[in-house]
């Protein structure tokens, strides 16, 4: 039909002034949009965000059907919310921000290779498990991408390969490790006795006691991974981004384990696609 060639040729028109640096340019802030959504992945956060999806939406179809009164209202809350966004993110924030200054925001981590990752795991689930059939309590914290350095200093530095054995000594009843966490940065335990933070969430179950809480704590300040036996019941549970998983089994523990050691094969990496651009300009 006539009236559409005006339309297109507008769109081609539009597309011809796309450069080079306009394409990098939308796929840097395609990546940094989606770590921010990784960041807050699996978090109370999301749900905050959702919220404010829903109240921009809504505002939006006000002002369209010329609502004015709810249209002023809604104008004035988002208002208000994006003053107070600093302070309803704020451990997502600390987590970006220290992300940036570790240079990781982009996910460039640090891997064991295949043989030292499995045996790390197979020491821990061997450790966890085995605590787990004798009640012991443990807090095993495994750090990530974000830094606790300041959750080790609390503790009494030990800085000494994981074996399950020597995880099991820590966790031993009535020694001065006992009641504190141990924190694990790659196959080395760095330091045992620590302390965490206890979550602000009134939510949890009254079942929870201060180990769970302490683990939740930590886990809503950083990206590091808690693993909790608990003393009363021997189940396993893990805290990540703020949330609990009970009830943990072999299986479901290796699981959680192995992207936090192990790179998986599968996953397109920045520097696999540098090394198969190399291969093809040699050819």
């Amino acid at each position: 039909m006539p009236f559409e060639l005006p339309k297109m040729f507008q769109l081609h028109g539009l597309l011809s002034t796309v450069g080079f640096w306009d394409v990098i340019d939308i796929l840097i802030v395609a990546i940094i949009l989606y770590k921010a959504y990784e960041l807050i992945q699996d978090t109370r956060a999301i749900t905050l965000v959702k919220g404010i999806i829903v109240l921009l939406g809504v505002t939006l179809a006000a002002n369209i059907m010329e609502l004015h009164g709810i249209s002023w209202l809604l104008q004035k809350t988002l208002t208000l919310l994006f003053v107070a966004l600093p302070i309803v993110f704020q451990p997502e924030l600390r987590r970006a921000l220290e992300r940036i200054g570790q240079g990781k925001f982009l996910g460039i981590d640090a891997y064991l290779n295949d043989e030292e990752a499995k045996t790390l795991i197979n020491e821990i689930d061997k450790a966890v498990f085995n605590m787990a059939a004798k009640k012991i309590g443990a807090l095993i914290v495994i750090e990530k991408n974000v830094g606790i350095n300041e959750i080790i200093d609390t503790g009494i530095k030990i800085d000494a390969l994981v074996t399950s054995e020597f995880l099991m000594n820590v966790f031993i009843p009535n020694t001065p490790l006992h009641d504190g966490a141990a924190v694990i940065r790659g196959k080395r335990m760095l330091a045992a006795g620590c302390y965490l933070p206890l979550t602000d969430d009134r939510s949890l179950s009254s079942e929870l006691g201060t180990r769970h809480r302490s683990a939740i704590g930590l886990s809503e300040q950083c990206d590091a991974m808690i693993i909790i036996v608990s003393e009363e019941t021997g189940v396993v549970s893990i805290a990540e981004n703020g949330r609990i998983r009970r009830n943990m089994n072999h299986d479901s523990l290796r699981q959680r384990l192995r992207p936090l050691f192990l790179e998986e094969k599968h996953s397109i990496k920045f520097k696999d696609i540098i090394a198969n651009w190399r291969k093809k300009n040699d050819k």
